[in-house]
């Protein structure tokens, strides 16, 4: 379903709009409208940051990180480092238990570690350093390394997809390509399985057993109080039912408010619009690199010169400044690494001739192209909109296949030609702390069958990811950046659309929301 504006702002226009009946609200009861159905439980299977969110109220994490960005720990009572930086040894605090009540265990943390490493970026170069990692005893475990890995800690408690989330063994031993059916942390809230109805609602409740740390919250790290004896994710794709539903205090708080209702929301009194994560999201389109055309690099390179970031961001959220950014290259604007090396190819006049005759010297023979879009998500939605006029008018010949978030997340995992049910390009967005750098920069990664979706084999830029950890300070670090987007250029792993500043919108009945990323559900509480 398209929402067009028209009829999103009548229906949120007054005592008319649409109604949900959630019934009466309880004090300890927090109502929230996630951006998207919860299609998957598992946020290792997955890197859709719904169910990364999912993942942080249900999983504890080793590590978290501070608003400092700087890992603290976090399950871990803390860490010893030996053999010159290639020993590290990790004893867990006292007193933690699984949803299920059976004590987190050391053999937990390392099978947890195991099944994360196949599928994380992070994970996957530990995958590569690590010797051996092994249980000491219940409450402690080793990793051996061949080199240092001074970012370990913050691999372990980095809040992009994949997190790090730990599991019992029995449910860590699920092979990491396959779902898991269970969904049991050790986190502030457990997920009341027997009450989750996709595409309605998902329900969290308070885990009793949990001990939270005794310093301040601080964004992912120290004490997750929660305030809440109860947390119901309602899914509600239509934005004016959602906007009404927020009006009518039906709900608390709407993770994704439909940027042409920001005005209406903020003009009331009880509600308040907040950029919680600073960061924003970059939007991206991004390639099947394993069918034609888009694994002829010259059909890529042959988008960039009629690619308009404006024109994008506009559609994708608005024509207010304030909520998007552009230029943007490979790494987020305004972080330290951002940079504007080549960045020619995205600003300036942009040339459809140009890509048109590009496309043609590239020898793309019509053949068809499936573009997937989500019509659940508007910003998506909008931006895969845009993506399809945009590459017929440079001369593909476009399937512009819509469906809902949760069955593009399947589909995207469809490696066949696209007459096999396959795809071809899509459009979405990526945390901004999540491609800050290369370390946990999904879309740069060129390791082949293990790559995000798309799956290019890029040694360049697999050797420049591995220049940057070893990089010995920042000066060194912003000269692989440039290098790295100078390749991305030629290589095009990914085009980036530009960043764009989602608020959230939530009544002022609730409080103390943590800010610096995504929406997590401690330290919040009623007013």
């Amino acid at each position: 379903m398209r929402f067009s504006r028209r009829a999103v702002l009548g229906a949120a226009a007054g005592l008319a709009a649409p109604r949900i009946a959630f019934g009466q609200a309880q004090a300890r009861t927090l109502r929230f409208v996630p951006q998207a159905n919860l299609a998957s439980i598992d946020p290792i299977w997955s890197t859709a940051v719904v169910v990364r969110n999912h993942g942080l109220m249900v999983y504890d994490t080793l590590y978290g990180l501070g608003a400092d960005l700087q890992p603290r720990p976090q399950m871990a009572a803390g860490h010893e480092i030996g053999e010159e930086g290639r020993r590290w040894t990790i004893t867990l605090r006292p007193n933690l238990r699984f949803h299920d009540n059976e004590p987190v265990r050391a053999r937990d943390c390392v099978a947890s570690i195991q099944r994360w490493m196949k599928r994380d970026v992070l994970g996957q170069r530990l995958n590569l350093l690590m010797d051996e990692i092994r249980a000491l005893d219940d409450s402690r475990f080793e990793i051996r390394l061949k080199k240092p890995w001074p970012g370990l800690a913050y691999a372990f408690g980095k809040p992009s997809a994949n997190m790090l989330a730990i599991m019992p063994e029995r449910v860590a031993r699920t092979d990491p390509f396959t779902q898991i059916t269970e969904a049991v942390g050790s986190g502030p809230y457990r997920f009341r399985q027997d009450q989750f109805r996709p595409g309605d609602v998902a329900v969290y409740e308070r885990f009793a057993g949990y001990v939270p740390r005794e310093e301040p919250v601080s964004f992912l790290g120290g004490g997750k109080v929660a305030n809440f004896d109860r947390v119901e994710w309602r899914i509600i794709p239509d934005p004016a039912t959602a906007a009404a539903a927020l009006q009518n205090n039906e709900v608390d708080w709407w993770e994704t408010p439909l940027p042409d209702l920001l005005p209406r929301l903020s003009r009331s009194r009880d509600i308040a619009v907040d950029l919680v994560s600073s960061a924003g999201n970059l939007g991206v389109i991004r390639f099947n690199f394993l069918h034609p055309p888009f694994d002829n690099p010259a059909v890529r390179r042959a988008l960039l010169p009629a690619i308009d970031q404006r024109a994008f961001m506009n559609a994708a959220i608005g024509t207010d400044p304030a909520l998007s950014r552009v230029p943007a290259g490979v790494f987020t604007p305004g972080t330290p690494l951002s940079n504007d090396a080549g960045l020619e190819v995205l600003t300036g006049p942009r040339d459809i001739e140009a890509s048109r005759r590009a496309l043609r010297e590239a020898g793309y023979s019509g053949q068809r192209i499936v573009l997937l879009s989500a019509t659940d998500l508007p910003v998506l939605q909008n931006l895969a909109e845009v993506a399809s006029d945009l590459l017929r008018r440079i001369g593909f010949n476009v399937d512009f296949q819509q469906m809902d978030w949760g069955t593009q997340i399947q589909r995207r995992t469809n490696r066949g030609p696209v007459d096999q049910g396959g795809w071809s390009v899509f459009c979405t967005t990526w945390e901004g702390l999540d491609v800050s750098v290369p370390g946990t920069h999904a879309p740069i990664r060129g390791n082949g069958a293990n790559a995000w979706s798309g799956w290019p084999t890029m040694p360049r830029l697999e050797e420049l990811r591995e220049a940057w950890f070893e990089a010995p300070d920042l000066d060194a670090e912003r000269r692989v950046a440039r290098e790295i987007q100078q390749t991305v250029w030629q290589e095009v792993p990914f085009i980036p659309l530009g960043q764009v500043l989602p608020p959230m919108a939530y009544r002022r009945s609730i409080t103390d929301v943590v800010k610096g990323g995504p929406a997590v559900f401690w330290g919040v509480r009623r007013a």
